[in-house]
């Protein structure tokens, strides 16, 4: 594998460990190739999410942040902010989410996928990246005043320091570390096939992973909230024309609701009422 290096520069940050591996994942928000990674990750979270934790580093050009942040601060109302559009806001704007804490974070980062994929709305727009913090129940007045914060964007900051000093080239990258901080991280530049990843996990425990069984569908939802066909074959190791079958199954019982747009078909857990 040509694109596997050994990372010399040490974690950035002191780590935590409760399991034997950290996992650095590097992407971009608006980089398609991020996002059709997206399947093999969860995949690896459903199978030995025991064994590793898992961090998103935004990468993103340096000078697109101090233009953006430009524009953020150079906004005299709330309705000048509202209209404004950048690429790099979706970042900022994760940071900002992270700042009410990780899991709703990772809430929010989850529900920009979804409109990526579905292309529902303009994730690049301040007006969408409030509409996100609405629906996945953050403090919409507090995400604001950190969306426009020196915080939010030094932490994205921070992000595009770990990519420089990891001499992150490409996205999506992983960085594997092992609990041993003085050890040299492993990393694996672009997209590789599930079984790629998983080797180097065994190869970095150097033991045989012993795989968990696979959640139930309604359970799965319940963690992922939207999925598409080819995440629920690949998870459940069965074919796609059996997963739509089983998605067919839920959607008649008013579990999920079907989400069709250009290039992709999802599935979304339906919102109680």
């Amino acid at each position: 594998m040509n694109h596997l290096q050994l990372v010399t520069e040490p974690a950035p940050m002191p780590v935590s460990y409760s399991k034997p591996v950290e996992l650095y994942v590097f992407i971009d928000l608006l980089q398609p190739k991020s996002w059709a990674l997206h399947s093999t990750i969860r995949k690896l979270q459903v199978n030995y999410g025991q064994y590793f934790s898992m961090r998103f580093i935004l990468s993103t050009e340096l000078s697109s942040l101090n233009v953006a942040c430009h524009r953020i601060n150079n906004c005299t109302s709330h309705d000048e902010l509202v209209d404004l559009t950048h690429p790099v806001l979706p970042s900022i704007a994760v940071k900002a989410a992270e700042l009410q804490g990780k899991k709703a974070g990772h809430r929010y980062l989850m529900k920009l996928l979804e409109y990526h994929m579905t292309e529902e709305k303009n994730i690049r727009s301040c007006n969408t990246l409030t509409t996100v913090a609405r629906e996945v129940d953050l403090d919409v007045e507090e995400f604001e005043a950190d969306f426009r914060s020196l915080e939010a964007s030094r932490s994205f900051q921070g992000d595009l320091c770990i990519t420089h000093e990891m001499d992150v080239q490409e996205v999506p990258s992983f960085v594997f570390f092992n609990e041993n901080i003085e050890d040299e991280g492993l990393k694996v530049s672009g997209s590789y096939n599930y079984e790629v990843y998983e080797h180097i996990l065994a190869e970095l425990l150097d033991e045989e992973l012993i795989q968990s069984q696979p959640p139930s569908l309604d359970d799965l939802f319940l963690k992922y909230n939207t999925l598409s066909i080819l995440e629920v074959a690949t998870i459940y190791n069965i074919s796609e024309k059996t997963a739509e079958r089983e998605l067919k199954k839920q959607m008649l019982q008013q579990k999920i609701e079907k989400i069709s747009c250009k290039q992709h078909t999802l599935y979304r857990l339906k919102k109680s009422i």
